[in-house]
């Protein structure tokens, strides 16, 4: 009689759930949207990280610069009169191109094992794809600098330390965070673009400084327009990352994917990342170029100041970049947060008078 139909405990047809019903039952794993339309998890049951938004673009802007440094290198070399120029401006031309051709490994390495990670969680798969796409630009350079360039010691160092940037670029772009080493790529991109550009204010900025006919002002000047620039260059990389960051949580809001949120930690690496690039490099440049500085700086006791000089100005611009552009990254996205709500302590008082 109780299972009759109509009865107090008869049973129901099944029906789908409502909105507040599924919401009470509770959240389940955070599911990410596929490009098919299914949904991806990690293999610990949690969210992927935001992807990064722009790889394509990236990758193009990054290699078109490499190729840029590499044809400003080949024009400087063959315009020299003698040998000993030609290895002097070699020397000096060598960390544009090995920043560059980090940062295009980088950018294509991001590029190529990014749809990687859309698919599920394959971390040594991204990782593979990323090291071969930056090995594949490494050996596109060498290629290029073997057949431009004159075939001797010095073409073929800066071959080899160029395609040694790009793998270990592209090794880079194998991280699990695809947004974060996007935002490193670009931010330091544009941070070269920067240096290249502002050599315009230098000569202004040296006067500006004060420098004279005396060594001691033109050292003096010097120090200061290479802070100045350092200062600049810090802060345009903490912006661009910031931006970047930004635009990769927008673009995941408005496909209503649920993701990582991206807390403080991936805005200070970001911000810090093109000042670690410029470190990175100055790595390279000491072990894999070592035996081109060294030649450089045997030419006459100038040229081995120079080439002391100029490397401690680029470690000390590094670490510039860092600093500044962790602080800017961090203090704009401070600047975002908005304040805890404030708890009312009427009821708790309330309760306890009683």
């Amino acid at each position: 009689m109780s299972n009759q139909p109509g009865g107090p405990t008869a049973a129901q047809p099944d029906r789908p759930q409502t909105t507040d019903e599924v919401a009470a039952d509770g959240p389940g794993p955070a599911p990410a949207d596929d490009a098919d339309g299914s949904v991806v998890l990690l293999s610990d049951g949690s969210a992927p990280p935001p992807s990064a938004p722009g790889t394509l673009g990236l990758a193009l802007l990054a290699t078109g610069w490499l190729a840029a440094m590499l044809w400003s290198t080949r024009e400087a070399i063959q315009s020299a009169t003698a040998g000993v120029t030609a290895i002097s401006l070699s020397a000096f031309a060598l960390p544009g191109v090995i920043s560059a051709a980090l940062v295009a490994g980088a950018a294509v390495g991001l590029a190529a094992s990014e749809p990687v990670t859309r698919r599920g969680d394959r971390a040594t798969l991204r990782f593979a794809v990323a090291v071969g796409v930056g090995l594949l630009v490494g050996l596109a350079a060498a290629l290029a600098i073997a057949l431009s360039y004159d075939g001797n010691t010095t073409t073929r160092t800066i071959a080899g330390t160029t395609a040694a940037a790009a793998v270990i670029g592209g090794a880079l772009a194998g991280a699990r965070n695809g947004a974060v080493i996007g935002a490193v790529a670009s931010a330091a991109l544009g941070t070269l673009l920067f240096v290249v550009g502002f050599s315009v204010a230098r000569d202004p900025l040296f006067n500006l400084f004060g420098a004279g006919d005396s060594q001691q002002s033109l050292v003096t000047a010097a120090t200061w327009v290479s802070r100045t620039e350092s200062l600049l260059a810090g802060l345009i990389a903490g912006l661009l990352a910031f931006g970047y960051l930004t635009w990769a949580r927008r673009r995941a809001a408005r496909r209503d994917t649920t993701v990582t949120a991206l807390r403080w930690p991936a805005y200070l690496v970001a911000g810090a990342g093109p000042g670690l690039l410029l470190l990175l490099a100055e790595v390279i440049i000491r072990v894999g170029g070592r035996s081109l500085i060294d030649l450089a700086a045997a030419l006459s006791e100038a040229d081995a100041v120079a080439q002391t000089s100029l490397g401690t100005s680029r470690v000390d611009n590094g670490i510039w970049v860092l600093f500044v552009g962790a602080l800017t990254a961090m203090i704009i996205f401070g600047r975002t947060l908005s304040p805890a709500p404030e708890t009312d302590p009427e009821p708790a008082e309330a309760g306890a008078k009683r």
